[in-house]
């Protein structure tokens, strides 16, 4: 029995061992063949622009005021017009001025006589006080009048003091009538061109009123805001290159005068002033690109 029991047993194992599959072979790949991968990028060194904008502008600009109340009686200019500095631009009503100032100078004349006639006058009492003191000497005049001459010499140079004073208070006073009759003619205060006219002829102005604005068209600057790391790569003398915003396509070059040496807490930005060369199509009011070279 124990027989039969362990051939069943054989015979189990050898159907389990005939019924397994061989096991699978393992091939192994071939290697692949290597792919052109592409080099890695450079770290570029940056060529891009850092652009700023900022108004074109000039140093000098100035609303012309009146100096005094008046009609205007002439207008010698009008928009567009270039001046010199000293030009006439209007004329206020001054005749009430040149008759005072010829009244003055009347004045002056008359006063200016009276100090000769009192400068002769003196000479004259000198020669009387010489005379007596000598004849008191010879004991022709007496004491009291030597006196007397005396006191009329010290009385008539007083009044030679007098006059002079007289002609240099009328002096003052002619100078201050051609001080008004000067604010009375409106004159271009430097080279440039007159931008706004806010008069009309006979129109009254009152003192302080504006008349005219003139700028300058010369001499042009371009303000600018950069950010501080920008501010320490530029420096006075330096050129940058404008654009008008227009697209025009106008380029000029512009020479730093000024960095500021502070930064703005609130914005971190430095502010920047550069002057204009030569241009053609620049114009105080425009606003401008101004490209820098972009900071690493």
């Amino acid at each position: 029995m124990k027989v039969l029991v362990w051939v069943l047993i054989a015979g189990c194992g050898l159907m389990s061992l005939g019924c397994s599959s061989p096991p699978t072979p393992v091939v192994s790949a071939a290697p692949s063949a290597p792919v052109d991968q592409p080099p890695a990028a450079k770290p570029a060194t940056s060529t891009l622009e850092f652009v700023a904008m900022g108004p074109i502008v000039v140093e000098q600009e100035l609303d012309v005021t009146s100096l005094r109340d008046g009609v205007v009686s002439e207008l010698l200019v009008d928009v567009d017009s270039p001046v010199r500095k000293g030009q006439l631009l209007a004329r206020l009503d001054d005749r009430q001025l040149v008759a005072e100032r010829e009244a003055a100078e009347h004045k002056v004349r008359s006063i200016q006589a009276d100090v000769k006639n009192w400068e002769s006058e003196v000479k004259v009492r000198e020669v009387d006080l010489q005379r007596s003191e000598q004849m008191l000497k010879d004991g022709i005049e007496t004491q009291q009048q030597v006196d007397h001459d005396r006191y009329n010499l010290t009385a008539t140079r007083y009044e030679l003091e007098r006059e002079r004073e007289n002609l240099m208070n009328a002096g003052s006073n002619l100078q201050a009538i051609e001080l008004e009759l000067e604010q009375a003619r409106i004159s271009a205060p430097f080279n440039g061109v007159v931008a706004r006219r806010y008069v009309r002829q006979g129109q009254r102005v009152a003192a302080g009123d504006k008349l005219f604005w003139v700028t300058a068209i010369e001499h042009l600057q371009v303000r600018f805001t950069v950010p501080e790391r920008y501010s320490r790569s530029l420096k006075v003398g330096d050129q940058v290159s404008l654009t008008l915003s227009t697209g025009q396509g106008e380029t000029t070059s512009a020479k730093v005068i000024h960095v500021s040496p502070v930064v703005d807490p609130a914005s971190g930005t430095v502010e920047v002033i550069a002057l204009l060369g030569k241009q053609s199509l620049f114009r105080p009011g425009m606003t401008a690109s101004i490209h820098l070279p972009k900071t690493s």
